[in-house]
């Protein structure tokens, strides 16, 4: 459907997106507010109202839009994120376990991974993995995140004796684990196929699958940030074959970096078409390049790296995504923990329904500089999607609603984890730990396999 450049399309499009008809002079100021906005820009914005999505050259040509019609963009995606999933935003209560920071690799974007002989090398035996999981859930944590790097001299076992053990103290908390990267070196460890080390760590009790070792799905841009990770072909080898099997992932995209406008989009568009087959994708999670530790950035070694995205980058790639995936994805997440709870909240108002979870740890994005802390209380999470008039929502790992709460905050909301006044002394941090002798990395590994009952 497309727009004219004329008075009656301003009106159409305002009329579609704040639902207000405007009349006489009041009408037509509020419409000249929206006059500048490029004609090919408003045929898109119009096509995604009546129902459409953009194409990867509409989404490209959105990449550049700034001003009024950033604004005009905005509010397309806030409107069809109220069409698509009403008001409510969610967020879930988890504890993230980043159980070794040595690393095989060597990606140049990465701040937290160590080396076999780093001092700051560490490595969590399977009974603190354990302490940590049960720890949280004491304090209502339905889920815990567990990533960490690719550490020499491990078992090919290591992951699914990770999941039976939390299993086996803590039955119903879910296990959202393991990296694309993770589970092809873990595979690659067992000497199993992809798909069979999946169906191990199912039987272990692994619930779903962090999207994450995405970065930009572009090998040529791959070589340039990470030579040696995981190819494209791979990532989508181990998604698709772990949503074949009843496992859901979620889905991301880190940018701000060196890669251009069209690979971003391109990104996107190659996780809509995988989402079009599977339906496995539970969310989509843009991550902001956190430059300041990054040893790409410290060493200069691409000329044409940029310190992470703009404010109005990260709004735009929201908003786009939103008309990208909306339909298909139906959850976004904002990236606190990258963009700050501040920007997080502005983001509610460019697509997004989502805040993400409580975190309780955070290590990947603190050791590269990240400012923005390791937690956030469920009562601060509900009272910024309060004020931005919204209706908090606690879920499950694949989005269920577990506690719906009024618009107006009420006794009886405070839990646990809302009293935890300082996080660092609480949990521990990621210096704390890089410092800890007892889990100090170091070869050969000691690890007794889990045996199944």
């Amino acid at each position: 459907m497309s727009m004219t450049s004329g008075g009656n399309g301003n009106a159409n499009f305002l009329h579609r997106v704040s639902g207000v008809v405007s009349a006489g002079a009041e009408g037509n100021a509020l419409e000249s507010v929206f006059g500048g906005v490029a004609a090919d820009v408003r045929r898109i914005l119009e096509h995604c109202l009546g129902g459409g999505e953009p194409t990867l050259d509409d989404a490209v040509l959105l990449c550049s839009v700034n001003g009024a019609a950033l604004h005009a963009l905005c509010l397309t995606a806030d409107h069809l994120r109220r069409e698509q999933v009403g008001d409510q935003v969610t967020y879930v209560v988890n504890r993230n376990i980043n159980f070794t920071n040595v690393c095989v690799k060597a990606c140049r974007f990465c701040a937290f991974s160590r080396t076999q002989r780093s001092e700051e090398g560490y490595l969590l035996d399977v009974e603190e993995v354990v302490r940590r999981a049960v720890e949280a859930r004491s304090l209502g944590a339905t889920e815990v995140c567990i990533q960490a790097g690719l550490a020499p001299g491990i078992d090919g076992r290591l992951y699914v004796d990770i999941c039976r053990a939390i299993k086996r103290a803590a039955p119903d908390l879910h296990l959202h684990a393991f990296s694309p990267e993770e589970v092809k070196y873990g595979a690659g460890l067992a000497g199993l196929p992809i798909r069979a080390y999946l169906e191990e760590l199912k039987d272990a009790g692994l619930g779903s699958l962090p999207g994450t070792s995405a970065e930009i799905l572009d090998d040529t841009l791959r070589a340039r940030i990470a030579p040696g990770r995981i190819t494209t072909d791979e990532w989508i080898e181990v998604v698709t074959s772990a949503h074949a099997i009843g496992l859901p992932t979620t889905s991301t995209i880190m940018y701000g970096h060196v890669e251009n406008d069209r690979q971003r989009m391109a990104h996107l568009d190659l996780l809509r078409s995988i989402q079009r087959e599977t339906r496995g994708f539970t969310e989509f999670v843009p991550l902001s390049f956190v430059h300041h530790e990054a040893p790409m950035h410290l060493k200069q070694t691409l000329p044409d790296l940029r310190s992470g995205p703009t404010g109005n980058e990260v709004a735009r790639l929201y908003a786009i995504s939103r008309l990208m995936l909306g339909r298909t994805f139906r959850n976004l997440q904002a990236s606190w923990v990258k963009d700050g709870i501040r920007q997080s909240q502005w983001l509610l108002s460019c697509g997004a329904n989502d805040l993400g979870g409580t975190l309780m740890n955070e290590s990947i994005s603190t050791s590269a500089g990240a400012g923005h802390g390791q937690f956030q209380s469920p009562a601060d999470l509900r009272r910024v999607i309060r004020e931005a008039g919204r209706i908090p929502v606690e879920r499950t790992t694949r989005y269920q609603a577990l506690r719906v709460f009024a618009k107006e905050e009420a006794e009886g909301e405070e839990s646990a984890l809302d009293q935890v006044v300082d996080a660092d002394a609480t949990f521990g941090s990621y210096e704390k730990l890089t410092r800890e002798t007892r889990f100090h990395f170091k070869l050969p590994v000691v690890h007794a396999p889990e045996r199944s009952s």
